[in-house]
């Protein structure tokens, strides 16, 4: 006869077991939403908490306050970018083979099935987080553009790729100020104008791209128009572009020293951007000039706590 398995004996043969393997797991799947997010995290995660920063100051939050809304931003906007990730990595395996063989698919250290099931999961957390913080319709309108992103094909024409990008940047910011307070016409202009830039110059990350994107049979800008013209539109775009920002954003702000301060260092940082897609033509460089405009992108909403 087997000795009475009582409540006490259970719980002590399976305790001390459960924690350590509950740890281990949201370590892995820690480690694992980083392989999946960290290329992004200048472009989906950074900005929008200097973009909650802003929102933060401008409404007047004490600092326990802003702690509290940077975390649930860091939240929000970790799940935002993981369910992206996850999407657009899980239908473009074989293209990333050739332009980014360092994530985790192609390296073989998650599995499609894996991905796909975290892919349901993320999108679900994603939806109820947006709904905890009353920014549930920004939550789903930026589930509906990862679909026709990725899951549609919208990402392989350049102008439905760009579109969808700048409008993400709509359902990202929007979300990031009304995590904080109510949306305002000046909130807006900045916002509408970001996601214009955005739209207009996205196609600079494509560049680094032109080998994979031709064999998975992508029409982005540079193979539509070429590379050479598209190196001298964006070159010209970027050229213009801190005079387009200091008329529509700067210059209604009243040209203070924090205004012209801001002004003068989002100029300075196009215009090596210009100079730089223009004049350095290899891959690594390129990846390296996309990268300076994810931070020129975090530099303007930098600037939006300064001068908001």
């Amino acid at each position: 006869m087997q000795p009475r398995m009582t409540m006490r004996t259970m719980l002590e043969g399976t305790h001390p077991a459960e924690p350590v393997a509950w740890l281990r797991f949201i370590v892995r799947e820690l480690w694992v939403s980083w392989r999946f997010v960290g290329g992004d995290v200048s472009s989906a995660v950074v900005p929008p908490l200097l973009f909650i920063g802003a929102a933060s100051g401008h409404h007047g939050l004490g600092a326990g306050e802003v702690l509290g809304a940077l975390g649930r931003g860091l939240l929000y906007f970790w799940l935002f970018a993981y369910a992206f990730g996850l999407s657009n990595q899980l239908v473009g395996v074989e293209e990333d083979r050739v332009n980014k063989p360092h994530r985790p698919l192609v390296r073989g250290e998650v599995s499609v099935r894996g991905t796909r099931w975290r892919w349901v999961a993320c999108m679900t957390l994603l939806t109820l987080v947006g709904w905890a913080f009353g920014v549930w319709e920004w939550a789903l309108a930026w589930q509906v553009i990862i679909v026709v992103h990725n899951e549609v094909g919208g990402a392989k024409r350049w102008w439905a790729k760009n579109l969808l990008i700048a409008l993400g940047v709509v359902t990202q910011l929007a979300a990031a100020w009304e995590l904080v307070g109510p949306l305002t016409p000046v909130t807006w202009r900045w916002i509408g104008v970001l996601a214009s830039v955005v739209f207009l110059l996205v196609s600079l990350q494509d560049l680094r791209d032109l080998e994979g994107d031709r064999a998975s049979g992508r029409k982005t800008f540079p193979l539509v128009f070429g590379e050479k013209p598209t190196r001298y539109v964006l070159g010209t775009l970027f050229g213009l572009l801190p005079l387009v920002l200091h008329e529509v954003l700067m210059k209604p702000l009243g040209l203070t020293s924090a205004v012209v301060a801001c002004d003068a260092a989002l100029a300075v940082v196009s215009w090596v951007i210009a100079a730089r897609v223009v004049g350095w033509r290899t891959r690594s460089e390129d990846h390296r000039t996309y990268l300076l405009f994810t931070y020129w992108y975090c530099l303007a909403l930098l600037s939006t706590i300064v001068v908001l």
